[in-house]
Order: C-alpha cells, then structure tokens, then sequence
C-alpha cells in the first residue's frame, strides 16, 4: 500500500457514517449486506448513504455485487489487511517483543 492509498483509506474511514458502515461490513463477511440494509443501520435514505458507499468504494474498502435485485456490499478486507500492515510495518523498530500485545489482540478477533 502507498502513503497515497493509506491516506485515501484512512479519510474515507474519517466520518462516523462510513466508519461504522465499514465495520458493520467486516463483521458480515464473507455474505455482505444488502444497500438498503446498511443504509436503514445508519438510519439515512438510500441515496444519501450511496453517497457515503461512493467514497468508500473509491478507497477501495467496499466492493458490490448484484444478487437478484439487490446490491451486495462488501467489505474488501485485502485491503483492510494491507492498511493495517501499512500502518504496523515499522511497529517498534522491528522490536517485535513490543508489538505482541497488538498481534495478541488481532489473533482475537
């Protein structure tokens, strides 16, 4: 991952909507949900939360499939995976006794 795609990333996580439509996502993976789903979980219209989707997707952090007549979201967890090791590649200054705690924490989830 590039400085440039981390920081794409990282705003478009930057607003409480998108954030947590992103996590939502993550913990329905590997099915999904529908578009109306997420957007009645945040509690706006379809269009208004297309156009947090958007952003999402433009980051690369959302993808969607169509199933019958609906629009599958998902969360791309590749690039999930490549932000988080974006962001802990240098953890410590390779001293990976300091890092255990958080490789600890992500062996939970």
């Amino acid at each position: 991952m590039t400085d440039d795609e981390a920081l794409g990333a990282l705003a478009a996580l930057a607003h409480p909507t998108r954030l947590n439509a992103f996590r939502l996502l993550v913990a329905h993976e590997p099915e999904g949900l529908a578009t109306g789903e997420l957007a009645d979980a945040a509690g706006l219209g379809q269009s208004t939360f297309s156009t947090h989707l958007a952003v999402l997707a433009r980051a690369g952090l959302v993808t969607a499939e169509k199933r019958g007549r609906n629009q599958i979201q998902r969360a791309r967890i590749d690039t999930l995976r490549a932000l988080m090791v974006f962001l802990a590649r240098d953890c410590c200054r390779g001293r990976a006794e300091l890092c255990e705690p958080l490789l600890a924490d992500l062996v939970r989830c």
